[in-house]
C-alpha cells in the first residue's frame, strides 16, 4: 500500500438549508509531512467531536482506489479528500482490514477500529443531501484508526500492516450490525470480543445481547 495524499482541513462555516454549519469535511492535500497527533493531523480541524475525532476516530482513511469508481458513478472528476478522509490510501482493501489490524504510516502506528458512518455534512461537501445514502449503499466506508504511535506522514509513504489480528474480522463486517435483527447474533458475540471495539460499538451490541 501506499499514501498518496494527505488531506486536512482548517474548517469553514457553510450555509446549508438555512443554517450556519461549521465543518472540516472540506479537506485538501497538503504538501511536505504532516504529524498524526493522539487525536488528530496537525492543521486539521474537526468541528464536532461528539461524532468526529476522538481516540476512535482519529484519522479516516479512504481507498484511492474508490475514487475511479464514484468518479464513474457520479460523472465527475473528484480530488482527493473529496470524503473527508485525512489519508488517501492506494492498494487498501477494505474488506481485508480488520478490526485490531495495526499499519505503520509513515512513522506512525495505526490501530483500524471501524468503519465511516457518514453523517449530513458528507451531503454538504457533495452538495446533495443522497450522497449519505448512496456513500451507505455502495459499500465503501473508508476505515477510522485511532493512533498508537505519533508520527509524520506524508504522500508517497509506504503503508504495511505490522501485525494481523488473529480473529480476522473486517471493519466493513460492522455496518451489518447496525441492523437490530443482527444484534444478537453470533457475529456480534465475536464483535465483543475484540479488544479494539470503539466504546459506542461495544454498548451498542450488549444492548441487543441484553434484549
Amino acid at each position: 500500500m501506499r499514501l498518496v495524499s494527505v488531506n486536512v482541513s482548517a474548517g469553514r462555516v457553510v450555509c446549508w438549508r438555512g443554517r450556519r454549519i461549521e465543518t472540516g469535511i472540506f479537506k485538501e492535500p497538503v504538501a511536505g509531512r504532516i504529524m498524526i497527533r493522539g487525536f488528530n493531523l496537525d492543521g486539521d480541524r474537526q468541528a464536532d467531536r461528539t461524532v468526529h475525532g476522538g481516540e476512535h476516530k482519529a484519522v479516516y482513511a479512504y481507498s484511492a482506489e474508490h475514487y475511479a469508481w464514484w468518479e464513474r458513478e457520479l460523472r465527475r472528476p473528484l480530488p482527493f479528500g473529496m470524503f473527508g478522509e485525512n489519508l488517501t490510501i492506494e492498494s487498501m482493501d477494505e474488506g481485508d482490514v480488520c478490526v485490531g489490524d495495526r499499519f505503520r504510516a509513515g512513522n506512525a502506528l495505526l490501530e483500524a477500529v471501524q468503519p465511516r458512518l457518514p453523517c449530513f455534512k458528507l451531503g454538504i461537501r457533495f452538495g446533495d443531501a443522497g450522497m449519505v445514502k448512496r456513500f451507505m449503499e455502495s459499500g465503501r466506508f473508508g476505515v477510522y484508526f485511532r493512533v498508537l504511535e505519533e508520527g509524520d506522514v506524508g504522500a508517497g509513504d509506504v503503508v504495511t500492516r505490522e501485525w494481523r489480528h488473529p480473529m480476522r474480522f473486517p471493519v466493513s463486517t460492522l455496518v451489518h450490525l447496525l441492523d437490530p435483527a443482527m444484534r444478537g447474533s453470533e457475529m456480534a458475540k465475536r464483535a465483543l470480543e475484540l479488544e479494539a471495539l470503539p466504546p459506542g460499538w461495544v454498548q451498542t451490541l450488549r444492548r441487543g445481547q441484553e434484549g
